[in-house]
């Protein structure tokens, strides 16, 4: 079975309330992910204060998104392909997210509204010290957010 499969069966078993988020982290972190390149660096969208980088599963569900994202970046458009990068889920998550010096995360087959996963920049997905929710968390209120000492 490829990579990518294995690990849209725990996507979608994660997403069906039958899966194991353990195993799903562990399994995003061993695939190699593809991750489209565009203006020298990964493709990345900001939404609520966090920037996503943008992975696929396989080529099929990048290009699903390629399609969605109309002829100026479609895959198939005058015969251009999508260039990607192949990228282990570790690597995107433990130095990839933190060099954005920003709350950044991974998210996973964005074109595919029942397939998706978002992996959030908190404790346990990303490095303790770039988590927005670790002890370096800054609050938006300011202080300590509420936490005891």
């Amino acid at each position: 079975m490829a990579e990518g499969t294995v690990l849209a069966d725990r996507i979608a078993d994660q997403r069906a309330g039958v899966g194991d988020p353990r195993a799903l982290l562990g399994e995003f972190r061993r695939a190699l992910v593809l991750v489209p390149l565009a203006g020298g660096g990964l493709w990345t969208a900001e939404f609520g204060g966090v920037r996503w980088v943008c992975g696929f599963t396989d080529e099929a569900a990048l290009a699903r998104f390629a399609q969605g994202r109309g002829s100026v970046h479609d895959a198939g458009a005058a015969g251009r392909s999508w260039e990607f990068a192949r990228l282990r889920g570790a690597r995107l998550l433990d130095e990839v997210a933190p060099a954005m010096g920003v709350p950044a995360g991974v998210a996973v087959n964005i074109a595919d509204p029942e397939g998706s996963m978002f992996f959030s920049p908190v404790t346990g997905v990303v490095p303790d010290a770039v988590a927005v929710d670790g002890e370096n968390a800054v609050h938006p209120r300011g202080g300590d957010g509420g936490r005891e000492r």
